[in-house]
């Protein structure tokens, strides 16, 4: 699994980007149904910005906008005004979206001196009665215009899928200008109220779900490709099963994917475990459920979670479905682990590992020939004696050199995993959390209470699983009966539960 920088990646993995075949017809759709209902309200429809939506032009669309805020002409005619600003924004090119939403964002934004006064009303309030009234005036002061004008669009037909995909383009536009980062803080908090849990829908994607949907699943899978159509299949076969969690405004639409396999036992190697050759296991005598792929499937709820609470409506439902399944664990990737490698092996170069270690590595290194060394001749410092074999092409296919990269990979990786954390300052002030596991898909686990089960030695041979954790995998395991209790050691003391197999792999000459 992948995870949700956010299985699941297994926090669950950042969203793939929809491709332009999918948007396109996306689109097409939107503008056609949006083009019925801005031409139902008499006197809305006008003349077409320019698509790179000059000052001009953007001084009427304002005009446009203030009326839709004001409501004039009702609630049909507000609708329709709601639905040509939407076609109106399709319709822009880059340059004019972002002049779009720069407006959006300086022209609409909270009326200050409005909330001085609001302010000021609330502290001189003595009765409780004034109090709450001088409250809620103030609470109506401190919501920007711009927010009712964004909840309009959810009385529109994929009115929700058109402000996820907005905020998605929102997000790239706002870095680095305050302006546009305020206004995308503002759509997420209005979309992480839209996207609560409680009002989400779980479902099973099989074959026989429609192809539009079967498509998506290919297009968003962001841990492991899925590299056709029979491969799909394969993934929806009788032991494997696909779960998605959907909103009501957006029902063709899943938000996040994870993909199950029934087996025997834990599986430690996804190659294996995606072998369009390997038999079909019957289901019915599966006793353990692998997690190895969640998927954020859309870009725009970013930093909304329900991850962890796809996985537990899955535990469930797979628990009265197949009472026999007693283990449920991942079978995730390590994304951060040979970033974190290549700073450490930066800083302390061969002092990273045992003189054994290094010892056995060089003698490897030698054996191969000099393609470690520096065969230039021109006297530059020769890398590390690890990352020089990391270097070497096919290393992991070399029986002899990963053989003697196994251990110090292997108890690195768990130096990692369980005493890496990630920067935040936060967790120096006191009352507040422990610093987060530095591994995303670690900490998402972690968060959900699951143990660090089982380190897997060349768990992934892939190009990516190579470039990202040296071919290495976890095992995250979900035991019920102590779910609770580490999630509550994890989130308030910064505990990482891990079993003794992990553990003693971290110990130097294990």
């Amino acid at each position: 699994m992948s995870d949700m920088p956010e299985m699941i990646s297994n926090e669950p993995a950042p969203a793939a980007p929809p491709q332009p075949g999918l948007l396109d017809r996306t689109l097409d759709s939107l503008r056609a149904r949006w083009r019925e209902i801005a031409a139902s309200a008499r006197g809305v429809v006008g003349a077409p910005p320019r698509a790179s939506l000059p000052k001009e032009d953007a001084e009427r669309l304002k005009e446009q906008i203030e009326a839709c805020l004001e409501g004039r002409g009702g609630e049909v005619s507000a609708r329709a005004r709601a639905a040509q600003l939407g076609r109106t924004y399709l319709a822009l090119d880059p340059r004019g979206r972002r002049n779009f939403l720069m407006m959006l964002a300086r022209d609409f934004d909270v009326d200050r001196a409005a909330v001085d006064e609001a302010m000021a009303t609330f502290l001189a309030a003595t009765d409780p009665v004034g109090r709450g009234h001088a409250e809620r005036a103030l609470r109506r002061a401190l919501e920007p215009p711009r927010l009712r004008l964004l909840t309009q669009f959810n009385a529109l037909p994929e009115g929700v899928k058109f402000l996820v995909d907005l905020r998605a383009e929102l997000m790239e536009m706002a870095r680095g200008e305050p302006l546009l980062q305020a206004l995308e803080d503002d759509l997420k908090n209005l979309l992480r109220h839209w996207f609560d849990v409680g009002f989400l829908e779980m479902h099973r994607i099989t074959w026989d779900s429609p192809a539009s949907l079967l498509e998506k699943l290919i297009k968003y899978e962001a841990v492991h490709e899925i590299s056709g159509w029979q491969d799909l299949k394969d993934r929806l076969d009788s032991d494997r099963r696909c779960f998605a969690f959907f909103h009501p405004r957006m029902p063709n639409e899943p938000l996040i994917f994870v993909e199950v396999a029934l087996v025997q036992g834990m599986s430690d190697n996804v190659q294996a475990l995606l072998d369009p050759s390997a038999p079909v296991c019957d289901p019915k005598s599966a006793d353990s459920a692998i997690f190895y792929s969640i998927s954020n499937a859309q870009v725009g709820l970013a930093g909304i979670s329900f991850g962890n609470f796809l996985i537990k409506r899955v535990v469930d439902g797979l628990t009265n479905e197949f009472p026999n399944i007693k283990g449920f664990a991942t079978l995730s990737p390590i994304p951060g682990f040979r970033r974190w490698l290549d700073r450490e092996m930066t800083e302390l170069g061969d002092a990273l590992l045992t003189p054994p270690e290094a010892e056995r590595l060089a003698e490897a290194l030698a054996e191969r020939g000099s393609e470690g060394a520096d065969s230039d001749g021109d006297g530059a410092e020769e890398p590390p004696v690890l990352s020089a074999a990391l270097a070497l092409p096919g290393w992991h296919e070399d029986e002899e050199l990963q053989k003697r990269m196994r251990g110090p990979l292997t108890r690195l990786c768990v130096q990692y995993l369980t005493t890496a954390r990630a920067s935040d300052r936060r967790s120096e002030r006191p009352g507040t959390a422990p610093a987060r596991a530095l591994d995303p898909v670690a900490h998402f686990h972690l968060s959900n209470g699951a143990r660090m089960e089982r380190l897997n030695w060349l768990g992934d041979t892939s190009p990516k699983g190579l470039r990202q954790s040296c071919g290495m995998m976890i095992n995250y395991r979900y035991k019920l009966a102590e779910i609770d209790a580490n999630h509550e050691a994890y989130r308030g003391e910064g505990k990482i539960n891990a079993s003794s197999s992990i553990r003693s792999l971290g110990k130097a000459g294990a």
